[in-house]
C-alpha cells in the first residue's frame, strides 16, 4: 500500500529553518522523480522543488538558494531544507509521487 506521511512543518518567525520529512512506503523513492509540491491559503497548488532517480535537482525561482532537496535511499526519505524563511512560504507542503500526494504539513511563517 503506497503511503507518503509529510513531518517536520510548524510556526517559526522570518528567517528561521525548518527540514521536512516526507517518510514513503510501498515503493522506493530513489526509483523515481519525487517532488514537494505547497498550497497557501485561498491559492492553487504549487509546484516547489523535485529530485529524479539520478539526482538531479530543480527548484521554482522563489525557493533558489534558500531550500534544499535531498533523499535518503535506506530510509526511504525524501527532506526539504527550509532556511531563510519568510511569510510568503506560508502553505501546506506536500510530498508528490506522480500524481500521489501526502497528507501535507503545515508551514506557517509570521512574526
Amino acid at each position: 500500500q503506497v503511503q507518503l506521511v509529510e513531518s517536520g512543518g510548524g510556526l517559526v518567525q522570518p528567517g528561521e529553518s525548518l527540514r521536512l520529512s516526507c517518510t514513503a512506503s510501498g515503493f522506493r523513492v530513489s526509483g523515481y522523480t519525487m517532488k514537494w509540491v505547497r498550497q497557501a491559503p485561498g491559492k492553487g497548488l504549487e509546484w516547489v522543488s523535485q529530485i529524479s532517480v539520478s539526482g538531479d535537482t530543480r527548484y521554482t525561482d522563489s525557493v533558489k538558494g534558500r531550500f534544499t532537496i535531498s533523499r535518503d535511499d535506506a530510509k526511504n526519505i525524501v527532506y526539504l531544507q527550509m532556511n531563510s524563511l519568510k511569510p510568503e512560504d506560508t502553505a501546506r507542503y506536500h510530498c508528490q509521487w506522480g500524481n500521489f500526494r501526502g497528507q501535507g504539513t503545515q508551514v506557517t511563517v509570521s512574526s
